[in-house]
């Protein structure tokens, strides 16, 4: 069973991070943040996953690999130019099955696909979009469908709607000849063109149990870490009821002060005294003696001064002078 997610973006939303590191490569937590995609995909029989890559591919691929040992093997297809979610699509089609998922590549969650996969099956259908439901769907646009799952419409963003709904959770199950009628080589969205296309013409969804977020902003990626080593998603990483994670590796010395929640990254260092909360270091970076990370994320090989205080920041590394006096 295949799955292709989309992978072409920058970022932009997390940079200073994503500077040199695309984002399904930054670490989450213990691993990089598509592995918690591949581990959700093999658990619902996916042996393959096409990555349709845009942005430093070369990168991505140093850090993914050939996949996890006992996961789904990753293969790597590279855009020459911008093709939207539809557009990137068409161009693996060569790659593809009859039958595949389809996935946005900052998708953070554990969503029932195999009832997704069996209800495409069951109604014949050409696409069938996964759905979330949202409490507030003012930052979103809405999918109505009937009670046999046909999409009926989409509806756009409206801030003055509040009310509950259901929003595309940017998960698939498409055939492969309906996506063979998107334009070749041509700047296509799925959401906004082909979706609108095929409504009416085999296009279905349904609502899917379990945790979903859209992963990429400073603060979903603080909620991303904190839901999964406080046991909110199902994954591998081991959880931590009080939402602090301490890699085996990392070195904290006994007198810093760490939480109430933090990420400690591999081979991070705390030295004495130093107070981290609600923030996350990842690998190899550093809170010097007595310095105060707060509301924070330090980039890989950040080294925070001694006596230093930073709050609400996002910090990438310095590549001039790797000591940060913020």
């Amino acid at each position: 069973m295949q799955a292709l997610v989309l992978v072409g973006g920058k970022g932009t939303r997390l940079r200073p991070l994503t500077y040199g590191t695309p984002k399904p490569a930054l670490t989450l937590v213990d691993r990089p943040f598509l592995h918690y995609m591949t581990e959700w995909l093999g658990s619902h029989g996916v042996d393959e996953v096409i990555l349709a890559c845009g942005f430093l591919p070369d990168e991505l691929k140093k850090v993914l690999g050939d996949g996890e040992p006992g996961g789904p093997r990753l293969k790597y297809l590279v855009e020459e130019e911008t093709l939207g979610t539809a557009g990137a699509i068409r161009f693996a089609l060569d790659h593809l099955d009859e039958r595949f998922f389809a996935l946005n590549g900052d998708v953070l969650a554990d969503l029932d696909l195999t009832a997704l996969w069996d209800q495409h099956e069951e109604t014949g259908a050409r696409a069938t979009l996964g759905l979330y439901g949202v409490e507030n769907s003012s930052s979103y646009g809405l999918v109505d469908i009937d009670d046999e799952g046909k999409v009926l419409r989409f509806s756009e963003k409206d801030p003055d709607r509040t009310g509950p709904g259901l929003i595309n959770a940017g998960t698939y199950v498409l055939e492969r000849e309906a996506i063979a009628e998107v334009p070749e080589g041509k700047n296509v969205s799925i959401e906004e063109d082909f979706y609108p296309s095929i409504t009416g013409k085999g296009l279905y969804a349904r609502q899917l149990e379990g945790y979903w977020m859209d992963f990429g902003t400073r603060d979903r990626y603080f909620d991303a870490s904190w839901d999964i080593i406080e046991g909110r998603i199902h994954t591998q990483v081991t959880r931590h009821s009080d939402g602090i994670f301490v890699a085996s590796d990392a070195e904290v010395d006994p007198t810093a002060e760490i939480g109430p929640r933090a990420v400690i990254g591999a081979g991070a260092r705390v030295g004495p005294g130093a107070r981290i909360i609600d923030s996350v270091l990842l690998e190899g970076s550093e809170a010097g003696e007595g310095a105060t990370i707060e509301n924070s994320i330090l980039g890989a090989g950040v080294k925070v001064a001694a006596g230093s205080t930073v709050g609400k920041e996002v910090l990438g590394k310095n590549e001039v002078d790797e000591v940060v006096n913020a």
